[in-house]
């Protein structure tokens, strides 16, 4: 893995991606000055392997590792196969032992047909039926009372619940903060950015040398994050990829990289 100084982490859905759309074209002119600077972009999402791959190859950046399922695994730039599953289904197994008044509020992607998982994302059928190959963690959706239940049962099998801007995500506790560590170490940086928009983001930018949160009206308020920064968090002005692009360009412009690599200050 090639030495670097910087490495830029960002979240998908909200972020990267249109909330709505999933578009990612306003940002197109950011993603080339990274390039340009060699510096790497890393995808860490609540999607899958499965769903990242192909994004990240549209973008120009398959050659550096990427956070599939808010932090449950690492596939590493290059690598497009599929992951070991065993552990989604362990995961499941130990859904399928909760209390049953508390399990059938909590109807999981597992639970979902593939129409299903079209009707609560808005992905089409190829990138649905991605989206339930999972290997690490369980999103879904919650309905009704005794949330705070829910999740206090399911630490008794190790098994930690995380909200996200849309979905609550099970999973066996590692976070993209966690990963954005391990990776930052491999690349030997000195130096990190993350871009973010939801609870599920919020370790990862408090985690970054620097942190910019996208807005994002469907997500949960995340104004506090900003006051625990002490200032390392900036509010990006635009939502999604229109923010992103300009809040990140901002910040390499304050960074002093150039493109081709360059770097002043």
């Amino acid at each position: 893995m090639e030495q670097v100084n910087l490495v830029v982490f960002t979240d998908l859905d909200g972020t990267l991606l249109d909330h709505e759309t999933y578009s990612y074209a306003p940002a197109q002119p950011a993603l080339e000055r990274l390039a340009s600077c060699r510096i790497p972009l890393i995808l860490a999402s609540s999607k899958t392997a499965g769903e990242m791959a192909p994004i990240r190859q549209a973008i120009g950046f398959s050659h550096a590792p990427m956070i599939c399922e808010n932090g449950g695994g690492i596939v590493p730039g290059g690598v497009e196969g599929r992951v070991d599953r065993s552990g989604y289904w362990r995961l499941r197994d130990a859904l399928d032992r909760m209390p049953p008044d508390l399990r059938s509020r909590f109807e999981g992607f597992g639970d979902m047909s593939v129409a299903r998982v079209r009707e609560v994302t808005g992905l089409p059928e190829a990138d649905a039926v991605l989206a339930k190959e999972r290997a690490f963690t369980e999103p879904g959706l919650w309905s009704g009372p005794g949330e705070d239940s829910f999740v206090e049962a399911l630490e008794a099998f190790a098994i930690t619940a995380r909200r996200g801007g849309r979905f609550l995500t099970l999973g066996a506790g590692t976070t993209k903060a966690d990963r954005l560590s391990e990776i930052t170490s491999q690349y030997g940086a000195s130096f990190t950015v993350a871009l973010g928009d939801a609870p599920n983001d919020a370790e990862m930018l408090l985690a970054a040398d620097r942190g910019i949160l996208i807005p994002n009206p469907h997500a949960p308020d995340m104004s506090d994050l900003i006051e625990q920064s002490e200032g390392r968090i900036a509010l990006a002005e635009e939502p999604g990829p229109a923010g992103w692009a300009r809040a990140l360009g901002l910040l390499l412009d304050e960074l002093g990289y150039q493109d081709k690599g360059e770097r002043h200050g």
